[in-house]
């Protein structure tokens, strides 16, 4: 987690607010949503009352307290470097309860509150009549002189949201309470219309000029253009509730289509993965502090590509680059394996290179070339790929997509050998296109889930009457699996059966050996691009439910 002094936020708060450019504060939450701004480049944010009050479930009307507010508050303040300005309502009471705010404010590194001046317990600005109540000027001004004369840090920043143009008082009472609130030693006027149009902030900013900042939120006037803002001189924008308002949309939208299809399989892919949300959370520096203070804690599951093949059926496609970069949807094949792998928290990768090997510069991954790849066949690839690897491991072919799911549930497995086969295997023999066939010790049972089921034999020659399905190109070997595997193919190194050694044929000789090789049924989703009507069905794969 990030940790920085309240000073240096307090001061990069004060830097947007008198800052020459327009800055822009994004609404936040929660700390996941706050790491989200952060990230997108957001310097400050805003603790949006609504928002917080309605990622609790509640109204905006002071319905949650403002010590189950504060607790949000360290959270966000915790999981980020930028400043946060928190939308303090009305000060949560009189001048009393505002110099308790600030103080509390400041012990959690919150950099700066803004108050409004209208009654406790507050409206939301956007609801009720055209004429609302508002704080009497000299009550409101002994709030702002109570929070400055309690903050500790110089820099600690209070903002006086003026309600007059929203509560229907008009130009001339804003101007007057914007004056004193200034004369009272807010350090900057947040000034509010519930206009579709932005006349009366513009107005506002002519008649106030510089006295101080001025802040705005264009929630209502959204399509005015930023340039505007910055012409008329105006400090900071606040987009106040637009993350909160988008993840509603998702989640709206998520929950319905879970409710009508009781499946998982059509969310998973638009969703962001698991493994994002643990990035967000900062598992990777958790991973390495275990390491240092857990020793023993295993080791991390790799993956090895095999990418070394040309792709002849491809033609002129593979003329000039290796298979696995043909691009799909955009985006070469390999790389997008790559970032499936990442996302179910696969991040120590192998490729194995071949045809036009210089060619595959993926970042993040280890590479290991195969430049015998025009008279060896796949295991040959493994085996050099596998060299020097420990612990739990992935193979795959480099010319495959798949549901992500399909590797997780390999993963689950604890043989020492695990496969996915699709028992919709009917398409591969009627194209008379070349399979890697599976026959098992039983057939797929659709309403048996995780079965037992042990591969028998595997080859592209099998009897129809044999096959219980079609190899897809992913196996999973546990640590035992992996080393017995290494220690198998480094006896034959050297020899010229490795090299003519193709994957069913391995598959089979574990099996002669005594060892046992799970299979996990699956029933597609997944899609091998072998040539040009692959390559078309391809460009649909993640969009389109299999």
């Amino acid at each position: 987690m990030h940790t920085t002094t309240t000073t240096t936020k307090t001061k990069k708060l004060r830097g947007l607010l008198y800052s020459k450019e327009l800055e822009f504060l994004c609404e936040v939450h929660n700390g996941l949503s706050a790491k989200i701004a952060e990230e997108a480049g957001f310097e400050g944010l805003w603790g949006s009352g609504l928002a917080l009050s309605a990622a609790m479930g509640v109204r905006d009307n002071n319905e949650a307290s403002w010590t189950q507010v504060l607790e949000v508050l360290e959270f966000i303040n915790d999981a980020t470097l930028v400043p946060l300005l928190f939308d303090g309502d009305t000060g949560y009471g009189n001048f009393n309860n505002v110099r308790r705010l600030v103080r509390k404010l400041e012990q959690r590194g919150i950099a700066g509150v803004c108050i409004e001046d209208k009654l406790f317990p507050k409206t939301n600005s956007f609801i009720g009549g055209d004429r609302q109540p508002l704080a009497d000027v000299e009550e409101f001004k002994g709030k702002i002189k109570a929070g400055k004369d309690t903050q500790q840090d110089p820099d600690f920043c209070i903002v006086a949201r003026v309600e007059a143009l929203i509560a229907g008082w008009g130009m001339g009472e804003a101007l007057k309470r914007a004056e004193a609130y200034h004369e009272a030693g807010s350090d900057a006027i947040l000034i509010h219309s519930r206009l579709s149009r932005p006349d009366q902030v513009l107005e506002f900013k002519r008649e106030w000029g510089d006295r101080c900042p001025v802040v705005i939120v264009p929630t209502q006037y959204y399509s005015t253009p930023t340039e505007v803002f910055r012409q008329a001189g105006f400090s900071v924008v606040i987009w106040a509730n637009h993350l909160l308002r988008s993840c509603l949309s998702a989640m709206q939208q998520t929950a319905r289509q879970l409710k009508m299809e009781q499946a998982l399989v059509n969310v998973e892919d638009r969703i962001a993965p698991v493994v994002e949300v643990f990035r967000l959370q900062g598992a990777d520096e958790l991973e390495e502090a275990e390491k240092r203070y857990l020793p023993g804690r295993g080791e991390t599951t790799k993956a090895v590509i095999l990418a070394a093949s040309r792709g002849k059926e491809l033609g002129s496609l593979t003329e000039d680059r290796p298979k696995a970069l043909i691009p799909i949807s955009g985006r070469p094949l390999l790389y997008q394996m790559v970032d499936g792998l990442n996302q179910i928290g696969i991040k120590e990768i192998t490729v194995v290179r071949g045809y036009k090997k210089e060619m595959i510069v993926a970042s993040n991954v280890r590479y290991v070339d195969n430049d015998e790849y025009e008279t060896t066949q796949e295991v040959f690839s493994l085996f050099k790929g596998i060299q020097g690897l420990i612990g739990r491991t992935i193979v795959t072919y480099g010319d495959i997509l798949y549901k992500k799911y399909i590797p997780m549930n390999l993963l689950e497995s604890e043989a020492d050998f695990c496969i996915a086969v699709d028992v919709g295997w009917q398409e591969s023999r009627n194209r008379g296109r070349y399979a890697d066939f599976v026959s098992c010790d039983q057939p797929y049972k659709k309403v048996e889930f995780n079965q037992a089921v042990a591969l028998q034999a595997m080859g592209s020659d099998l009897p129809d009457s044999s096959i219980h399905g079609e190899w897809m190109g992913l196996v999973k070997l546990s640590p035992n699996g992996l080393s017995y595997l290494q220690e198998m193919l480094a006896d034959m190194a050297g020899t010229e059966e490795l090299k003519r050694l193709r994957m069913a044929d391995l598959f089979n000789k574990l099996r002669q050996r005594g060892k046992q090789i799970q299979v996990i049924y699956m029933r597609g989703h997944w899609l091998d691009v072998d040539d040009l009507k692959d390559l078309s069905d391809a460009s649909g794969f993640r969009e389109t439910p299999q």
